[in-house]
């Protein structure tokens, strides 16, 4: 995924186009190209090249792009994680060992440019599904399964050389980090602010044309739209009212469904709809009759599927041994274990839960499985889901779902908050507290996150609220 080699062009013929400002400073693409060649001539002296693997736990997103491009021209596989982490951490995620661990900003050495001929199939990125809360999960991608989708996500959002993109968040975000490479790829110029505002959305650069961000940051962006004429936005649905109010701000919206493991499924760049990404094929399955999670009630819902995809552009897998929800089938295809609405082609995609489950709160990343490993221990918990509500403010907000018998009443909504308070971080308590008498489950017997969020969302009266 990364693009060293993009760069060398684009500062061949545009040495003087700013290509990155961060909290630190700018560079432009001659300088950019420069500071690639020393750092990947540092890391060639450490004897990194193919195969090997760079761990960066930087803060600043331009010395992460920096050494990310400097791995990419060596020819090593650039794996971008949180600065917080500490060495046991990434021990976690990378049981061989990486190449190297860079945890300061790459030093230059200066001699002859740097020559590696770059392949398609190379491992070209890694990097992680969820935040530094939880068990640490590596995606791995080659080259092409991501530089090969530039060229489509130009043209549907009409991004050009003469761009400026504003990126506002980490580069350990998948998101962004790819927004940040394909500004790059295009000649663009990339605006890393590193993190969403301390103060107000107006501190964000006045300049830019184009912004790549989250649905629930988008309202705060269009109360400053400066100069901005395009967002391109994933992560979660986009709110029908959001994108009226950028139609009115004079914001073009292009918003898409994908998955780390998966890259972009679908679009929609009008809102008339998510429909394939180009180059992707979509099938939403119906689950074997009689698997136990898979009974939706019809009046309500229809009968919901996994979502199945076979294009380009998905990852080879997980770094290590590392488990995760993506699997695939003898042809090619592949699930993460969303569900959707019924779905034949030309037709919309409607989505309808998330398989990793992973909740974004407050610029907060939760995983599910760390709450729920706590609150299990309260006495009367037969099972538990944690999910994400929508929330208009924090994007979402931690929401518990208790399995408890109708004839045994679940534990008390004060104890279950006693327990968070007492095992879990501010972010990852539940605001919302339900029961049910029985989670649907999947085929291997785990509760069904996605289906659970959709029966809540859909007003299911066996889902009732604990006060």
């Amino acid at each position: 995924m990364p693009v060293a080699q993009h760069v060398m062009r684009h500062a061949a013929e545009r040495p003087s186009r700013l290509a990155v400002c961060g909290p630190a400073g700018e560079l432009t693409y001659a300088r950019l190209a420069e500071r690639i060649h020393g750092a990947a001539r540092h890391l060639i002296g450490l004897g990194i090249g193919p195969g090997r693997l760079v761990a960066i736990g930087l803060t600043d997103p331009v010395e992460v792009l920096v050494a990310a491009l400097a791995a990419d021209l060596a020819g090593a596989t650039p794996l971008v994680g949180d600065p917080a982490w500490d060495r046991e951490r990434w021990s976690r995620v990378t049981p061989a060992g990486p190449g190297v661990h860079v945890d300061a900003p790459l030093p230059y050495v200066a001699g002859p440019a740097v020559r590696h001929e770059p392949r398609p199939g190379d491992r070209a990125w890694a990097g992680f599904t969820s935040g530094s809360t939880g068990r640490p999960r590596a995606v791995v991608r080659s080259r092409a399964s991501w530089t090969a989708s530039f060229p489509h996500l130009s043209d549907l959002a009409g991004i050009r050389p003469d761009d400026v993109v504003l990126i506002p968040g980490p580069l350990v975000s998948s998101l962004y980090a790819f927004a940040a490479v394909h500004t790059l790829a295009t000649g663009a110029t990339a605006l890393l602010p590193g993190r969403w505002p301390a103060r107000t959305p107006g501190d964000l650069p006045a300049r830019a044309t184009v912004v790549h961000l989250v649905p629930h940051r988008l309202p705060d962006v269009l109360a400053h739209p400066g100069t901005l004429r395009t967002a391109v936005v994933g992560g979660a649905a986009l709110d029908p009212d959001t994108r009226a109010a950028a139609a009115r701000a004079g914001v073009r919206v292009v918003s898409y469904y994908g998955a780390s493991e998966l890259s972009f499924v679908a679009v929609d760049a009008d809102g008339g709809g998510l429909r394939p990404f180009p180059g992707v094929e979509i099938e939403v399955r119906p689950a074997p009759a009689g698997s136990p999670g898979t009974e939706v009630r019809p009046a309500r819902a229809g009968s919901l599927g996994e979502v199945w995809v076979r294009s380009p552009w998905l990852a080879d897998g997980y770094l290590g041994d590392a488990a995760g929800p993506l699997r695939r089938d003898g042809d090619g295809w592949v699930s993460v274990g969303d569900v959707a609405e019924p779905y034949r082609a030309g037709e919309v995609l409607r989505v309808r839960g998330r398989g990793d489950g992973a909740i974004q709160t407050g610029g907060a990343t939760v995983v599910p499985e760390d709450v729920e490993e706590v609150l299990r221990k309260v006495p009367g918990v037969g099972d538990i889901v944690v999910i994400g509500s929508p929330h208009p403010a924090l994007g979402s907000v931690v929401t518990a779902v208790i399995e408890a018998e109708r004839a045994t009443p679940p534990p008390p909504r004060a104890l279950l908050e006693a327990m968070a308070r007492g095992g879990l971080d501010a972010a990852q308590r539940p605001r919302r507290w339900y029961a049910v008498p029985s989670l649907p489950r999947t085929q291997a017997g785990k509760p069904a996150r996605a289906l659970v969020a959709a029966r809540l969302a859909d007003g299911d009266p066996d889902i009732r609220r604990l006060t």
